[in-house]
């Protein structure tokens, strides 16, 4: 083969080397899509507007994750450190204590530890959280308020068209700016 001929065709590991180059920039290029679709679309992420929520369920249901990314969130300045916690207990429940079948969550994830007497501190585990809202519904009709859902945006994939917010009935998912994701039960942004 004369030297023409030859710059013409590679050999096998040369080709090999230039699809392993044009796909690691594909990859490369895939993953940095990735991380801005994550970030956040025109800097704002949804949440959910706390005056809005209804507790109806959907959070729990129509997330595209396995588990909801929305969790029970807990303001400790409004909570009452009751005895008989209407977020924590089943409402009439046969015994204050904390048997599954007196509790309200469906997984067990609010824990009650005793302050001392009557004072009761109750703590969500975020990790059981399905973000079913019963336990939000028994504080605010009967409670104070002080449990309430949010978007976890360290678990949230900030959907373009989030699942949940269009299967919500009360329009309670907003987008709120990306710096300050977090709405408090008392109005103020974190």
């Amino acid at each position: 083969m004369d030297e023409k001929k030859r710059k013409r065709h590679m050999t096998r590991s040369e080709f090999l080397g230039r699809v392993a180059r044009v796909l690691s920039v594909f990859a490369l290029g895939g993953t940095f899509a990735g991380l801005v679709r994550h970030q956040v679309a025109g800097g704002t992420v949804w949440q959910i507007d706390p005056t809005k929520c209804t507790q109806c369920g959907q959070c729990a249901t129509h997330c595209v994750l396995d588990q909801s990314a929305v969790k029970c969130f807990h303001e400790f300045r409004m909570c009452g450190y009751c005895n008989l916690c209407t977020g924590f207990f089943e409402p009439q429940p046969p015994a204050l204590n904390e048997g599954a079948e007196n509790q309200i969550c469906p997984v067990g994830a609010i824990q009650r530890r005793f302050v001392e007497d009557p004072y009761y501190e109750y703590r969500i585990d975020e990790d059981l959280c399905i973000g079913c809202g019963r336990c939000v519904k028994g504080c605010t009709l009967f409670g104070n308020g002080s449990l309430y859902l949010q978007v976890r945006h360290d678990v949230c994939k900030n959907c373009n068209e989030c699942a949940i917010a269009a299967a919500c009935p009360s329009d309670a998912f907003v987008r709120v700016p990306a710096s300050k994701p977090y709405i408090s039960r008392l109005g103020d942004r974190t």
